[in-house]
């Protein structure tokens, strides 16, 4: 199968127009699941958004991908319908604070460090790693992840750069882009926890030139997620 994202705040406007049924918010609420016809091509439609818009995952075999993108784009004409790419996606989903697996879900770096403690139930179970991952918390955090500000509209932070503070590598970056709905140039990184800290400012190494970073808040865009719930 292949998975085509339609997104922004007319998805569901476009998405009524080429699939038969109802799709108001009352009906296919967020996080909803549904199976149906995009045009005549059979499609899983998930209620999911990793850009931080209102967003569908079309879930359609391989053999009927294109009938679907043309329905989609005939359905989208009167609506502006635009193609968007991966680069925009890495863009929209740093500055709502999404995590991309291999980039900042790391295995070296437990929940707790990596802000998913909402996810972990240490007192339930059993579960696989579940001693182990008692003694990492029992230990206190290593590293924390953060969303830095980086002060150059020049370059964004790349993967594996360091953080310094003064002489010292204080942290390390996961992830870089420049955030186009709020004009700011962000990176994800692990960092000592005493670096941790919304406000805390130090230096990201890029390529050799020391540019100003300091810890923001998580998720700067839409950061009560009505957006993508709308």
């Amino acid at each position: 199968q292949t998975i085509l994202v339609l997104a922004g705040p007319k998805a569901r406007d476009v998405l009524s127009v080429c699939a038969r049924g109802d799709w108001s918010k009352e009906a296919f609420p967020w996080l909803s699941v549904r199976e149906c016809f995009i045009g005549y091509a059979p499609a899983t439609v998930l209620g999911v958004s990793f850009s931080g818009e209102l967003a569908y995952e079309i879930h359609v075999p391989n053999a009927s991908l294109y009938a679907a993108y043309l329905a989609l784009r005939e359905a989208g004409e009167a609506f502006g319908l635009r193609i968007f790419g991966a680069r925009a996606v890495e863009s929209m989903r740093m500055e709502k604070g999404f995590l991309h697996w291999k980039s900042d879900l790391l295995t070296e770096f437990d929940p707790f460090e990596t802000g998913l403690e909402r996810f972990v139930k240490l007192d339930k179970g059993p579960f696989i790693g579940q001693d182990a991952l008692k003694k990492r918390f029992a230990a206190g955090p290593h590293r924390k992840l953060v969303t830095l500000k980086i002060a150059t509209d020049k370059a964004p932070a790349h993967g594996g750069a360091s953080l310094m503070q003064g002489d010292a590598v204080v942290g390390t970056i996961t992830s870089g882009d420049w955030g186009h709905r709020v004009g700011l140039n962000f990176a994800y990184a692990f960092v000592v926890p005493q670096m941790a800290e919304v406000g805390t400012k130090m230096e990201l190494d890029l390529c050799g030139e020391l540019i100003d970073a300091e810890v923001i808040p998580s998720s700067p865009y839409d950061p009560s997620h009505l957006r993508m719930r709308s």
